[in-house]
């Protein structure tokens, strides 16, 4: 009697989805272990990424993690983050508990979604135009003019600017059919039209998708391939004492150790957790700390190699983009909030009113909803200077009622007199235009 044995090669993610099945996440969230926040402890078989994953579940639901427990050595990952709302209450409403149960504990968070190459999803309803390149002011305007002129109109968009360098994510859809441009002749012209407007950007790049992708995950991988890290004409007399972000050697355990100090925000942890994932490094072990106005995070990591840092020059290009991943965020200069009635062109008329007033556009957040337009606009002199009262004053006359909010950062504003005393100017002016949804708050951080 014969037998015969037969090796079947397994796939290796067929592998994983088996491990997964044997040994599914276990997530809990707890409201009376802590007497400030809702703790989250999540337990799960680990892989690269799975520590940006969750923390991308927390953060687009705009919970704050206060603080959070890391370890993943080996095969398993176990998490802890003590996370408020953003008045700093524990998490009770239901919905959102139940959310973050199901998302946490399926396979929709721990199998591949956040891929380097930002993991496009078909999708009909709207085409997504990625652009990078140098920043320049009235960048956004002529882009906004060209995709006006082209019948597009602009669903939302981000854009954001850092170090002399600009990254967008824009959805758009057909204005005769409000939904994806699916003419082929269109998306080329729109292709050569935008490319034209970009031609002057050694590091230019666009790509026209029709797809789903996570925006802020996006522009953090665009920024990172525009080596937005690699500084501009800095110089040794420039301001360092923040982000402070220091990288060192623990040799016992064969890590390196990453120091973050920041001033604390809003998707904070997010940001800094993409950019060492897109750099290929793993967290085995951390701890983050955000108390009052600081930021303080630690981790133990390792590439996906298994190695330490090994150089001199990896060890400065780790804390360069870990300092350019906190910074792209910044609320630098005259915050604008904007709130009115969706157009064709909308964006195009607000963004050229900006220009011709000598305003440049860091940052940006657009979208449009129930045929409402909500835009939040960071804004500053083209000469990178705090915007000016009288300019200030322009664009209020200018954009009206649509007005919602305008916050100058109080940090610019200390280091030129003049908007020091816009704030007066401000409400001088505020009664005699009778902007009733108009006001001013200083405040340095949103």
């Amino acid at each position: 009697m014969t037998g015969s044995c037969q090796v079947v090669d397994v796939d290796d993610d067929e592998y994983a989805k088996l491990v997964r099945r044997m040994n599914p996440p276990r997530v809990v969230i707890d409201n009376d272990a802590c007497d400030h926040a809702t703790v989250i402890r999540v337990d799960s078989v680990n892989k690269h990424g799975i520590l940006l994953e969750v923390v991308q579940v927390l953060t687009d639901l705009n919970l704050v993690i206060t603080k959070a427990y890391i370890s993943s050595d080996g095969s398993w990952f176990m998490d802890v983050f003590n996370v408020t709302d953003r008045d700093g209450n524990k998490i009770w409403d239901e919905e959102i508990v139940s959310y973050i149960q199901k998302s946490l504990g399926s396979d929709a968070c721990f199998f591949p979604k956040l891929r380097s190459s930002a993991g496009v999803m078909p999708s009909n309803e709207h085409t997504f135009v990625e652009l990078t390149g140098t920043d320049r002011p009235g960048l956004l305007s002529e882009i906004c003019a060209v995709l006006a002129n082209s019948k597009c109109n602009v669903v939302r968009a981000e854009l954001w600017t850092h170090n002399a360098r600009v990254a967008a994510v824009v959805r758009v859809t057909d204005e005769s059919t409000r939904r994806a441009v699916e003419d082929p002749e269109k998306l080329s012209m729109i292709k050569e039209l935008l490319c034209n407007v970009l031609k002057g950007s050694r590091t230019a790049s666009m790509t026209v998708s029709m797809g789903h992708t996570h925006t802020e995950r996006r522009l953090h991988q665009m920024m990172f391939s525009n080596r937005d890290y690699e500084r501009i004409g800095a110089t040794q007399g420039d301001d360092k004492s923040w982000p402070q972000v220091a990288v060192m050697d623990c040799s016992e355990k064969d890590y390196s150790v990453v120091i973050m100090r920041s001033k604390d925000r809003p998707k904070l942890l997010f940001d800094t957790l993409c950019t060492l994932t897109d750099m290929q490094y793993v967290v085995h072990h951390g701890t983050v700390d955000s108390g009052e106005e600081e930021a303080y995070q630690e981790y133990y990591i390792r590439h996906v190699d298994g190695h330490p840092i090994s150089s001199e020059a990896e060890r400065q290009r780790v804390i360069d983009c870990l300092e350019a991943a906190i910074e792209r965020r910044a609320t630098e200069g005259l915050e604008l909030v904007l709130r009115t009635e969706d157009r064709i062109g909308l964006l195009s008329d607000i963004t050229r009113i900006f220009r011709e007033n000598g305003l440049t556009i860091t940052r940006a957040e657009i979208s449009t909803e129930d045929g409402k337009a909500f835009d939040t606009f960071f804004l500053s002199e083209m000469s990178g200077n705090p915007v000016e009262a009288k300019t200030i004053d322009s664009i209020s006359r200018q954009l009206g009622h649509m007005i919602v909010r305008l916050k100058q950062n109080p940090l610019l504003a200390s280091k030129s007199p003049e908007v020091a005393g816009a704030a007066g100017f401000l409400f001088g002016n505020l009664f005699k235009a009778s902007f009733q949804s108009f006001w001013l708050v200083g405040s340095s951080y949103s």
